[in-house]
């Protein structure tokens, strides 16, 4: 038993980098999963739609504790190969971003009028080239404030992360406050570090739903 010092802080704040690391990497490799989904979930083919919406909703459905376990602990039990922690949160959150994301911007693509897309082939434009210059700019618009909504959700979701062992900064947590036996200091800050990084993000979505609303 000691009390909380300096090396705990140090722990906390590289939990902290874990933390955002991880929301990072969900997001770079979510993203265009989500993009894809999204586009496939907007489209007129009825087996891309249907597969999309499949996707969603057996995504949404399950837990993403549920989602967590099952790539750590159910993935080896299956193929009988040795998941790193890493590999599976990366993934659990990669396809949670998807197909959270995907809905958001699904939402987005199809609040676009049809007159846009009408306007764009008047000019001869190809489909690809509609779709990047004309309708994602001002779906991208449309969706920014609910992304970064589901960004702090997405930031304090990593805690889930512990579950499994790694150590992001819920773990370092319970660490330092089980080596202390401050779990009031200890959570203190850790809740504190969590407020420092969605509560910025929380006000910049509502400031950007103003301007998006204000515009209208």
């Amino acid at each position: 038993m000691r009390s909380f010092g300096y090396n705990d802080l140090l722990l906390l704040l590289e939990g902290l980098q874990w933390t955002v690391g991880i929301a990072f990497l969900a997001l770079l490799f979510g993203g265009p999963l989500a993009l894809l989904v999204a586009v496939m979930r907007t489209s007129k083919s009825f087996l891309l739609s249907g597969i999309s919406t499949a996707f969603i909703q057996l995504m949404q459905g399950i837990p993403l504790l549920g989602l967590l376990m099952f790539f750590y602990f159910g993935v080896p039990l299956i193929s009988g190969m040795n998941v790193p922690s890493i590999i599976a949160i990366l993934i659990t959150f990669m396809i949670y971003t998807a197909a959270f994301l995907g809905e958001i911007w699904r939402g987005s693509l199809q609040a676009i009028n049809s007159t846009q897309w009408e306007a764009a082939a008047c000019l001869g434009l190809s489909g690809a080239q509609q779709f990047s210059h004309v309708i994602a700019p001002q779906a991208f618009r449309i969706a920014l404030p609910s992304t970064v909504n589901f960004l702090v959700q997405l930031i304090k979701n990593t805690s889930l992360a512990s579950i499994v062992g790694f150590v992001e900064l819920a773990r370092a947590g319970t660490i330092s406050s089980a080596a202390t036996f401050q779990p009031l200091m200890v959570y203190s800050i850790v809740a504190a570090m969590y407020f420092s990084i969605c509560f910025p993000l929380a006000f910049w979505a509502k400031k950007l739903e103003g301007k998006m609303h204000g515009v209208r």
